[in-house]
């Protein structure tokens, strides 16, 4: 694709980026038979090409529209267009650079502004966001349907963790939502990596990964975030911790990308391509552990929804399916699996209405093979699956665990 980038657009600190990125596009078209807006919406400018076109136009000195901005908001990000593109278009990035020159020349209603600065300052703080979370049940009955049914059942406290006892030992991330909507995720994950000899560092001081800031368009706030990650984790890396374990595969997928996005950052640029070598998604680490220890699941039928920032971003699609598939379930097949289930962040409460309809559709595919339980891999995809109010889906390391039980039960 041919570029002419305005004097304004060179002068960009990523403008070599964007260039390279909209050279390698040659317009196929391909990526919108696997998009999912494309698909629900029909319309070339919510399909990655579209899209792709918007973000050159603006880089090129044409005006930005509300409508530019619309459809570049009604990108989920899911990277699908990544894993389909023949010439590796790096997609996301274009959006991520494209995004925040739309933002800075667009002011958007008042609405959407306080929207989105109260998720920025809401979710990415775990004390905050318990506290929201904790009023949002108390008065949940009189909250509006699309904040109602994002607001779950009082989750099960998570049970103690292992103390740290291994020679062998990792840090893990533990998120700024999931400690609230799903405590036990990371308290399992903790408790299955004792069984197989791997202590859990603490690391108290690290917090959320910058994504949800960076992806709406706080990016300078992400990217601080990651830095202060980076700070709290340091004198574990350099102790010789031998991986940063991340149960949540959107976290996954941003941490891994602190090294591109902090290159320029003389300060942090070599540990922050460090923590990015370390980071590694749970199943990552479990599928590289004999698992002869754990009971086997007896052919218990299961549906696994592999989350986009999973089997896109980071690929890895398949890996938690081999995990469970060598502990004995059963996997039912998933039409359409590749597709977002529309969770996308905080993309549910921004597009709530395609976010729903992709929520049935993928609900609908995962139940289609009678599981007796729905796994995911992401507390987003999770959270917004559970607010259908239909099969209960949970993390796939918690039913990992619970083949546990069986063997404490035999050693007693």
């Amino acid at each position: 694709m041919q570029t002419n980038l305005s004097e304004a657009a060179q002068s960009l600190a990523r403008a070599d980026e964007a260039e390279s990125i909209l050279r390698s596009c040659v317009h196929c078209g391909f990526c919108n038979a696997t998009c999912p807006t494309y698909q629900l919406l029909g319309n070339e400018l919510d399909g990655p090409r579209g899209r792709i076109y918007l973000i050159k136009q603006v880089l090129e000195g044409q005006p930005v529209t509300e409508k530019t901005q619309l459809h570049l908001d009604r990108c989920l990000s899911c990277r699908n267009c990544e894993t389909t593109c023949p010439s590796g278009v790096r997609y996301h990035a274009l959006l991520d650079i494209g995004r925040a020159e739309v933002e800075r020349r667009t002011a958007r209603p008042a609405r959407e502004r306080w929207l989105r600065a109260g998720l920025r300052h809401g979710v990415s703080r775990p004390a905050v966001f318990a506290g929201l979370i904790g009023a949002g049940r108390a008065v949940r009955g009189l909250l509006p349907e699309t904040l109602r049914e994002k607001i779950p059942a009082q989750a099960p406290a998570a049970r103690p963790r292992p103390a740290v006892r291994h020679a062998r030992r990792v840090l893990m991330l533990e998120g700024c939502v999931q400690p609230s909507l799903a405590p036990n995720t990371n308290a399992a994950a903790a408790r299955v990596l004792d069984h197989l000899g791997i202590s859990v560092t603490p690391a108290p001081r690290s917090g959320c990964c910058g994504a949800n800031e960076y992806h709406l368009n706080a990016q300078e706030a992400g990217l601080a975030r990651a830095r202060r990650n980076i700070d709290a984790w340091w004198p574990a890396i350099e102790a010789g911790a031998e991986a940063l374990v991340i149960s949540a595969s959107g976290c996954g997928a941003f941490v891994k990308e602190y090294g591109d996005l902090l290159r320029f950052d003389s300060a942090y640029a070599d540990k922050a391509r460090r923590v990015s070598a370390l980071a590694r998604d749970l199943v990552e680490v479990i599928a590289a552990e004999p698992l002869d220890a754990f009971a086997r699941a007896t052919g218990r039928r299961i549906a696994f929804h592999c989350p986009c920032t999973l089997q896109h971003a980071q690929r890895l699609g398949g890996a938690v399916e081999g995990v469970l598939t060598r502990l004995g379930f059963d996997l039912s097949a998933v039409a359409n699996a590749h597709l977002c289930c529309g969770s996308a962040g905080t993309y549910s409460l921004t597009q709530p209405e395609i976010a729903k309809q992709l929520r049935d559709n993928k609900l609908d595919a995962l139940e289609a093979g009678q599981p007796e339980a729905i796994v995911t891999a992401n507390i987003g995809c999770q959270t917004h699956l559970n607010s259908a109010g239909r099969t209960p889906v949970t993390h796939w390391i918690e039913l990992v665990e619970s083949l546990l039980a069986p063997i404490s039960q035999q050693r007693a």
